[in-house]
């Protein structure tokens, strides 16, 4: 929401709104970091961190909206998707893939690509599809099929911020972790690159574009920025490997260089066009995986905690600034139809993305590996909306036509309250009902893990019709991975490291939540 000042209010009022904004914004931080805190400590899960964030930043909000605060005060809330995506979003998803553990991450990589690249193309076109067939139907409110696909893009951006944090404080499948850890950080990319697509096609309105076009602008687009931040990568590991940082006067210089390189891969692909969450997504992959082991062991502790501190900020500034503009925004509650189908059809297409690329997996996955059904119902259940879709749909209100987009960012509030709220309080239960957390079997995936490298065989029975028709593929798949496992380890990884820390990279890599979940479990 864009308001207007009218009369210039002096310079020095100016800077004291300034100063009030900004100080009511620290404030609500604060108080969502110790109210985050205290819930966790009384393991009160029915409000998880992001929920009380959003909650304060409505409640705020509601307060400022009804009060006669003063409008240069209340500017400085704002949504504004630029400072979103350009400020907020890089260090959460740079952090995502830094922080990503390479052993049950790449174990899974097939399933995660599956679930993050065909899965939200299939909950995109399912939902566009049925919001578009229930506007001809007169079911809701009616838009042309590409906005309808466009929203369809958008709302299948999940954020399951909650979910992860409940499974780091409950012990959960180290595999079924990866899957929902790496499923939302590539979908997040995904769903932009689907968006922006779309919205191509829209602003051009070439009815000459056919359906093969648009794949191929899409595959640019993603192919484009993973290679932008693969490269990055790859170049930020051989400056350090060569330039000699790693000694302690140089650290300073080591940690800046470091900290700039993310931001340098994020801004080049936007620059080119392309789409920058890819590109520093890929970055941060790789510099962990090559580029943090160049480092002096000083820098490399600086940096793991610099990047967990900022994302922190970030992901928990942003449900605050989301929850304030919902409450500040003006919404158009007259389609409350197409509010109430819009929620039907984003559970029903969630629901065809998680068991249709479940079961494509399954067919290539030995008995020892497939994803139980319970695994995949808490994927279904993880499925919320939160920053991502709401930056998108409040785009999409400067992109269409003045009631499409009202509406559709109306629907995409609504959703994103709901899921977070709701469905985000209700997650720890429905998680232990389906026990896939807690005491009782959070002991198990550890040895699992290293024994069979998966998840363990499902209690029903398997057919065995289709069991030797798979082999062959199976293998092709089995030497695929082993043969860039060993490209790796024989030739990339002595390329573009000094070798010298591998095994404090390894330790690096271990997953933050062992540590928590072991000490849980001694309680």
């Amino acid at each position: 929401m864009e308001l207007n000042v009218t009369a210039a209010a002096p310079p020095g009022k100016e800077q004291q709104a300034a100063g009030v904004g900004i100080l009511l914004q620290i404030s609500m931080l604060v108080l969502s970091f110790v109210l985050g805190h205290l819930l966790r400590r009384h393991k009160f899960y029915y409000l998880p961190e992001a929920s009380a964030s959003l909650l304060i930043g409505l409640i705020v909000g509601g307060l400022a909206n009804i009060s006669n605060t003063e409008t240069n005060i209340r500017t400085w809330f704002n949504f504004h998707e630029e400072f979103f995506f350009l400020f907020l979003l890089p260090p959460i998803i740079f952090q995502s893939g830094f922080s990503l553990a390479p052993k049950p991450f790449f174990s899974n990589f097939g399933a995660i690509v599956t679930f993050a690249i065909l899965g939200t193309f299939i909950a995109s076109v399912v939902t566009g599809v049925l919001v578009y067939l229930g506007g001809l139907t007169f079911l809701m409110y009616k838009l042309p099929l590409v906005e309808c696909l466009m929203f369809g893009a958008l709302i299948s951006a999940t954020d399951p911020v909650t979910v992860l944090s409940i499974f780091q404080e409950l012990g959960t499948d180290m595999n079924l972790y990866a899957l929902v850890f790496g499923e939302s950080v590539l979908n997040d990319a995904m769903a932009i690159s689907l968006y922006r697509t779309m919205s191509s096609v829209r602003s051009h309105a070439s009815s000459g574009q056919n359906f093969f076009l648009i794949i191929v602008q899409f595959l640019e687009t993603f192919v484009g920025s993973m290679s932008a931040g693969v490269g990055v990568g790859f170049i930020s590991a051989l400056l350090f490997k060569y330039a000699g940082l790693d000694i302690d006067n140089l650290q300073n210089l080591e940690c800046c260089l470091f900290v700039l390189f993310p931001y340098f891969s994020y801004m080049l692909a936007e620059g080119l066009g392309l789409s920058g969450i890819v590109s520093i997504l890929f970055t941060g992959i790789l510099m962990k995986h090559y580029t943090f082991s160049n480092l002096s062991e000083n820098s490399q502790r600086f940096v793991a905690a610099f990047f967990h501190l900022i994302s922190s900020l970030a992901e928990t500034f942003v449900f605050i600034y989301m929850g304030f503009d919902i409450a500040m925004e003006e919404h158009s509650w007259s389609h409350l139809g197409f509010i109430f189908f819009s929620i039907l059809f984003i559970v029903v297409a969630r629901a065809a993305n998680v068991f249709s690329c479940a079961y494509l997996v399954n067919l290539v996955r030995p008995a020892n590996r497939k994803i139980p059904v319970k695994h995949q119902k808490a994927l279904w259940y993880s499925g919320l909306r939160g920053a991502m879709a709401f930056a998108l749909a409040l785009q999409s209100v400067h992109e269409l036509p003045e009631g499409h987009g009202k509406t559709i960012f109306t629907a995409t509030t609504a959703i994103v309250v709901l899921t977070v709220l709701l469905i985000g309080g209700s997650t720890g239960t429905m998680l232990e009902a389906l026990e896939v957390v807690g005491d009782g079997h959070s002991s198990v995936p550890n040895e699992t893990y290293e024994d069979n490298n998966g998840y363990i065989a499902p209690t029903y029975e398997e057919g065995t019709s289709s069991g030797s028709r798979f082999k062959m593929k199976l293998k092709e798949f089995h030497k695929s991975t082993t043969s860039f496992s060993a490209l790796d380890k024989n030739y990339l990884t002595p390329f573009f490291t000094s070798q010298n820390d591998d095994d404090d990279a390894e330790d690096f890599a271990d997953p933050p939540q062992n540590s928590r979940r072991e000490g849980l479990r001694g309680h």
